[in-house]
C-alpha cells in the first residue's frame, strides 16, 4: 500500500546525477503482460542510463505479478534506491529523467483517492471500512445491544408500559451510538483517515453526528443508502462515487479562493514563473497543479532555484543550470520538502488562468 510516508520517502531523495522514474498502465482491458512489455519496451528506447533501465526491465521480466490496474517504479541504481508500488487504479503512462522522482501522479492519487472511511450505521451498531487508493485495506465492527420491539397493547396499563418500553429503547440505542461514535473516532484516528462517508437512516446520522467532535464532523463529505451486509465492492464503488464529487465541489471552491485572493494580491499567486519563483525561496503553502501541466525548465544544482526560462547561467549565483525534463514535477518535490502541500486538481478555471497557482506563507 502506497501511503505518505512512502510518498515523503521518494520526497527526500536526489539523485546523484539522474534517476528514472516510470508509471505504466497495466490495466486487464488494454492488453495483457507481452503488450505491456512492449509499450515498456517503446518508453525506455528514449532514457540513457543503462543501469537503471536493466534493472526495470528485469525487474519485470523475473518479479512483476502484472497484478493490479498500475506500477510506478523509480530506480536510482548509482544510490541503490529502488521502489516499486502496484496501484489498484489507473494512472498514465509516463517516464521521466531527472535529479527527483516524479511523484507529481502518486501526488494526485493520494489527494482524491486516499484514506476513506465509511460507517454502515443502524441502531445497534456499525460495519466500518478504510479503503485506500482504490483498495480495501481494512474492516471492523461494533455491536451494542440488541434493540426490542415495542409491543403494543390496547389497555390503559399497555400503553403505560409502551412508554416505558419506548425509553428504555431510546436509552439503548443512544448506548449504543456513543459507543459506535467512539469506536469509530478510534478507527479513523488508527487509520488516518482523511475523508468519511455514512450510511443509515437519518435519524441515525443524526445521532451519531451528535456523539461526534467538529473536527470529525468536518471530514464528512457525504452519505448513502447500502444494506448493513452489501459486499465491500459495493461500498468501494458508491463511496469513490459521492467521494470524488465531493473532491471536485471541494476543487471548485479552492480554486475560487486562489483566483480571487491572487487578484487581491493577498498572499497567492497564479502564473508558472512566480510560482517557479516562490517555490524557489520556499515561500509556497500549498501548490495548486492542473493535473496535466507539463513544462520542461531549468535547475541550479547549487541554490534550487527553478525557471522555465532557458538562461544560461543562475541569476542567483551565477553557475550554470541544468535542464530539467518537467520543472512542475520538480516544483512539487521543492514545495513538499519545504513543508508544503499538493493539490493536483482537474479545473478548467484553474486551466484558463495558468494551469499553475500557489498560496503563499508570506
Amino acid at each position: 500500500m502506497f501511503s505518505e510516508k512512502d510518498l515523503r520517502e521518494l520526497v527526500g531523495h536526489q539523485a546523484t546525477s539522474s534517476m528514472l522514474s516510470i508509471y505504466l498502465n497495466t490495466d486487464p482491458s488494454l492488453g495483457n503482460a507481452d503488450s505491456y512489455r512492449l509499450r515498456l519496451r517503446n518508453m525506455l528506447k528514449t532514457v540513457d542510463l543503462v543501469e537503471d533501465v536493466s534493472r526495470v526491465e528485469q525487474f519485470f521480466d523475473t518479479e512483476y505479478d502484472w497484478s493490479g490496474k498500475s506500477v510506478a517504479i523509480f530506480s536510482d541504481v548509482k544510490d541503490d534506491f529502488f521502489r516499486v508500488f502496484p496501484l489498484a487504479l489507473q494512472v498514465p503512462d509516463l517516464i521521466n529523467v531527472s535529479v527527483r522522482p516524479n511523484v507529481r501522479p502518486l501526488s494526485g492519487l493520494l489527494d482524491s483517492y486516499g484514506g476513506y472511511g465509511v460507517v454502515l450505521l443502524d441502531k445497534q451498531g456499525a460495519r466500518l471500512f478504510h479503503f485506500h487508493l482504490g483498495e480495501l485495506q481494512e474492516q471492523e465492527g461494533v455491536v451494542g445491544e440488541v434493540v426490542k420491539q415495542i409491543k403494543t397493547g390496547g389497555s390503559a396499563s399497555g400503553m403505560r408500559g409502551g412508554g416505558i418500553q419506548a425509553r428504555d429503547i431510546d436509552q439503548t440505542v443512544e448506548r449504543n451510538m456513543r459507543e459506535t461514535a467512539e469506536f469509530s473516532m478510534k478507527f479513523f484516528e488508527e487509520k488516518h483517515i482523511r475523508r468519511i462517508l455514512i450510511s443509515g437512516t437519518d435519524d441515525n446520522i443524526a445521532l451519531l453526528l451528535s456523539y461526534l467532535p467538529k473536527s470529525w464532523q468536518s471530514l464528512i463529505v457525504g452519505t448513502f443508502s447500502a444494506s448493513m451486509v452489501a459486499p465491500h465492492n459495493e461500498i468501494l464503488s458508491k463511496a469513490m462515487e459521492i467521494g470524488i464529487k465531493a473532491e471536485q465541489n471541494r476543487e471548485i471552491q479552492l480554486v475560487d479562493r486562489l483566483i480571487t485572493q491572487a487578484a487581491k494580491k493577498n498572499l497567492a499567486i497564479i502564473g508558472l514563473e512566480p510560482v517557479l519563483s516562490a517555490v524557489s525561496e520556499s515561500r509556497v503553502q500549498s501548490l495548486i497543479i492542473h493535473h496535466d501541466f507539463h513544462v520542461p525548465g531549468y535547475r541550479c544544482p547549487d541554490c534550487k532555484v527553478i525557471t522555465s526560462y532557458p538562461e544560461v547561467k543562475c541569476d542567483h549565483c551565477d553557475d550554470p543550470v541544468e535542464a530539467v525534463q518537467d520543472v512542475v514535477a520538480l516544483a512539487i518535490s521543492l514545495t513538499m520538502e519545504s513543508g508544503g502541500e499538493i493539490e493536483v486538481v482537474n479545473n478548467m478555471q484553474l486551466y484558463n488562468s495558468g494551469q499553475i497557482g500557489a498560496f503563499l506563507r508570506y
